[in-house]
């Protein structure tokens, strides 16, 4: 039997257990084994964590943006260096092939980091002025101050970049909870960043629903960022409410994917289908709930299906032709699998529908089709590779449709028509309307939704912003023309 790993929180720029010296196991999805134990921190390691984080605070908070942009570009050069190891620590982390780990993640991380590093010396604040004779005003952006961070598990070590990089670069200091599930991306990424950063800048405090509540509870810290469940999202922000913490929230998402008549159906099925099943359809943005238009619907249906049933899951580290790999733990994959059984009588599964039979947490890639809008596998967000299409007739049933849910974080239109494209993209509900594609995105651009998928943005100049305070100073100077 493979030596357990013990993995450790990183406070002060020490590595530690829990005070308590409790544990939680981890648990590799592609085997179902547990292969580390990670602390299972409480109250006492959460003050620590945040006690070092609000002395560390003190001096970072004065830092220059040349400081910071050198200390994230290191911290970037550090990732490429040791992207090998980071892919296998990820990998076992999660369960995904590492073909794809390393070719679509490592890149857009480290691209991620370089774009905040420079973004650090372009934050300012509007150009002084006199709005009132006899006086100057200006603007001043400064860091919020120490910053409660909960990553997910879908993709641990990228949404901690999304996290740490704009909150380091506003100035501020980090204490990062990572899911129960995947802790050890987020470590190694920690101790990278203590061998560049002071002492106490960036934290990380391993555990489970409770240790986020105590981070979230805790007195230092002014603002919480969380990326999660939309449920998880509601008892961030509750908790934030009593001591008026400013909470950003990136939620969960049912994104619709609308094919018209006119789409390019080779070019939809490729991208539609890749974007559904990748990473499991782990993710907010995913491409599974296809509406798609009545002259194309059976056309499009069955070829979907025969895309679906060519894709490949499984853990092999050397077959680069699987696209995904397990489900993250046996509560999501009984999710999945219970909503696919559940379907209605006029539901047909087309292809797939059952969990793999081998080691781990595998579901197959699976089509359900001519669902109706109340049916609970459209209004609930999967989060698996389960693909649902829907019929529509015209547009505005279209546009109906894709907006009645409570989520607004993505979705994409399939046409060849610019007219139909430039219409969606204003009448669609969500953060983001991608046009003939699907899941791309650019460190100079946001994301983030509205409704139950939150508020706040990650990537681009609007998440730097979103980790800073403004000030308005106005300074006596007696001269008035």
């Amino acid at each position: 039997m493979a030596e357990v790993k013990v993995l450790h929180n990183i406070i002060a720029g020490e590595a530690r257990q829990a005070a308590s010296g409790e544990t939680l196991e981890i648990v590799n999805p592609a085997t179902g084994q547990a292969y580390a134990t990670a602390p299972l921190s409480g109250p006492e390691d959460v003050d620590a964590a945040f006690s070092a984080a609000g002395d560390a605070f003190e001096k970072w908070r004065w830092s220059t943006p040349s400081e910071r942009q050198a200390a994230l570009l290191a911290f970037a050069d550090a990732i490429e260096a040791g992207a090998d190891e980071l892919v296998d620590i990820e990998c076992e982390n999660t369960g995904k092939p590492k073909n794809l780990t390393a070719s679509e993640e490592i890149g857009p991380m480290v691209d991620q980091v370089r774009f905040f590093a420079g973004a650090a010396r372009v934050l300012d604040g509007r150009a002084q002025g006199e709005y009132m004779r006899g006086f100057t005003s200006s603007v001043r952006r400064e860091p919020i101050g120490p910053v409660g961070q909960v990553a997910p598990w879908n993709y641990p070590m990228m949404m901690a970049i999304w996290k740490l990089a704009p909150a380091l670069a506003a100035g501020n200091t980090v204490v990062l909870k990572p899911s129960d599930t995947t802790p050890a991306s987020s470590i190694w990424l920690a101790e990278k960043l203590a061998d560049i950063l002071p002492t106490g800048v960036v934290n990380v405090v391993c555990g489970d629903r409770a240790t986020g509540a105590t981070l979230t509870a805790h007195p230092i810290p002014r603002m919480v960022s969380i990326t999660g469940s939309t449920r998880a999202g509601m008892a961030v922000a509750t908790a934030a409410a009593s001591d008026l913490k400013v909470t950003h929230l990136e939620l969960g998402g049912k994104a619709p994917v609308v094919v018209f008549d006119d789409v390019d159906l080779e070019s939809a099925i490729e991208g539609i289908s890749v974007a559904g099943l990748f990473n499991a359809g782990q993710d907010c943005t995913a491409a599974t709930r296809v509406l798609c238009q009545a002259g194309v619907y059976d056309e499009f249906v069955a070829e979907l299906a025969k895309a679906a049933a060519a894709t490949r899951t499984g853990f092999d580290p050397a077959d680069e032709d699987i696209l995904y790999g397990a489900i993250n733990n046996p509560r999501q994959l009984s999710h999945v699998s219970g909503l696919v059984e559940r379907a209605p009588s006029h539901a047909r599964v087309v292809t797939g529908g059952r969990q793999v039979d081998r080691d781990g947490y595998f579901y197959e890639p699976t089509v359900v089709a001519d669902l109706q809008q109340d049916d609970e596998l459209i209004r609930t967000e999967i989060f698996g590779p389960v693909l649902t299409v829907q019929k529509f007739g015209d547009e505005d049933e279209a546009v109906a449709l894709a907006n009645d849910t409570v989520y607004g974080l993505a979705s994409s239109v399939w046409t060849s028509n610019t007219g139909t494209a430039a219409r969606l993209a204003m009448r669609l509900d969500f953060g983001c309307v991608w046009v003939n594609t699907h899941i791309p995105l650019v460190a100079e651009m946001p994301h983030g939704g509205f409704k139950h998928s939150g508020h706040g943005k990650d990537l681009s100049m609007y998440s730097l912003e979103d980790y800073t305070r403004i000030k308005h100073v106005m300074q006596y100077h007696g001269f008035e023309g």
